[in-house]
């Protein structure tokens, strides 16, 4: 529960954001086969911006950050 509750917090967010913002600039500086990382580093971007945790419903936990955060409060 706790790597649910860090990932839903504004920490986990950022954390998600420059993930995916390195794996972005990564693909784009190494280029060639490599540029198949932009894809899910777009995903971590995108997922930190709107508040979304992919990995909760594994949890059983709702998509949206901010209900995760209502319910493990």
């Amino acid at each position: 529960m706790g790597f649910v509750r860090f990932m839903s917090s504004t920490a986990g967010r950022w954390t998600r954001s420059l993930a995916g913002v390195a794996l972005v600039v990564v693909a784009v500086s190494l280029g060639g086969a490599w540029l198949w990382l932009i894809a899910p580093g777009a995903v971590f971007i995108l997922v930190g911006l709107l508040d979304v945790c992919l990995l909760a419903p594994l949890f059983r936990m709702p998509l949206a950050g901010r209900k995760v955060r209502d319910r493990v409060a």
